[in-house]
């Protein structure tokens, strides 16, 4: 029977678990589910996410354990990130049903932040677990994080520090409302992506920085007006986009200037997009292979691998 890790994540809008083999750190087998949200609307109610995550997960455990395996060990992430105050309820599902599976059978449990799972999802994706002996830069971009981290690891820890956030709309906010502006389902990044590759524009309008943070409000604003200009609609597409991407090269720009030439790492749901992949696709960058991007368990159970083998 193959030893393995099992990591949960249930993030506000995807449930998902991942078993990881305890030697190898190879992926056996990955399941998530996105949480239903109603045409029209841009998210759920944190009652409403615990809720479909109660209900999903067993399913997702289900499917999950198809195959027999020996668990050794459970991670489970329990907050967004590391910061004072980081907390939301619908990672208590996920913890509430990691700590009865180590309570049933007496393994140990490891808890991490949803933050660290996208870290390492991108790292064991892309081949580049050897960081982890390091530091390094983080862009994290979803839905609900703008922000580029300095990580610094050791000895089973990995450390995280806001370099630079966005200081209002998240990136995946601002595509998810520009994607509802222009008919798009959410979550809004696959179908805007598509559109966007129609383009043969490029948009140089640049974010303004403040201490190295960005503020992407501009962009649903702009694009409304591009809109209401009539503007095709897979040019507004790309106009998102390409607001985004110059917010990174500049925000990156800056955290090169005090950090000096370290690896960096893109991750996040954002960072999926075709477009933003290949801008930053330069030497030693890293990113999040095969659907890792978005939301998902396969980080959390490497963390449990890490700390169960140390």
């Amino acid at each position: 029977m193959r030893e393995c890790v099992l990591g949960i994540d249930t993030s506000n809008y995807t449930t998902s678990a991942a078993l990881v083999d305890v030697k190898s750190g190879e992926l056996v087998r990955s399941v998530k589910k996105l949480l239903p949200v109603k045409a029209g609307e841009l998210g759920l109610r944190q009652s409403d996410a615990v809720f479909h995550h109660t209900v999903q997960l067993p399913e997702i455990l289900t499917e999950l354990f198809d195959k027999a395996c020996d668990i050794k060990a459970v991670g489970v992430s329990t907050k967004p990130t590391d910061e004072e105050g980081s907390y939301m309820p619908c990672f208590l599902a996920g913890y509430c049903a990691a700590k009865s599976i180590c309570e049933a059978t007496g393994v140990p449990l490891f808890e991490t932040t949803h933050q660290v799972g996208h870290i390492l999802s991108a790292l064991g994706s892309d081949g580049k677990m050897s960081l982890t002996d390091g530091d390094f830069l983080v862009f994290h971009i979803s839905g609900g994080t703008t922000q580029l981290l300095h990580c610094k690891c050791s000895e089973r820890r990995i450390q995280t520090s806001v370099v630079a956030q966005s200081l209002d709309l998240k990136a995946g906010q601002g595509i998810d409302r520009i994607g509802r502006m222009l008919g798009l389902k959410f979550p809004a990044g696959p179908e805007l992506d598509a559109l966007a590759r129609n383009s043969k524009r490029s948009f140089g309008k640049n974010p303004a920085l403040k201490g190295g943070n960005c503020c992407l409000s501009g962009m649903e604003n702009i694009s409304q007006k591009m809109l209401a200009d009539g503007y095709d609609k897979c040019d507004i597409a790309k106009f998102a986009i390409d607001y985004i991407g110059n917010a990174i090269e500049k925000m990156l720009a800056a955290a090169v200037e005090e950090f000096g030439q370290i690896p960096v790492v893109y991750t996040g749901g954002v960072m999926s997009n075709s477009i933003l992949r290949r801008r930053f696709a330069q030497s030693g960058a890293c990113f999040a292979r095969d659907g890792f991007s978005s939301d998902n368990a396969y980080g959390v159970a490497l963390w449990a691998k890490l700390n169960y083998n140390g």
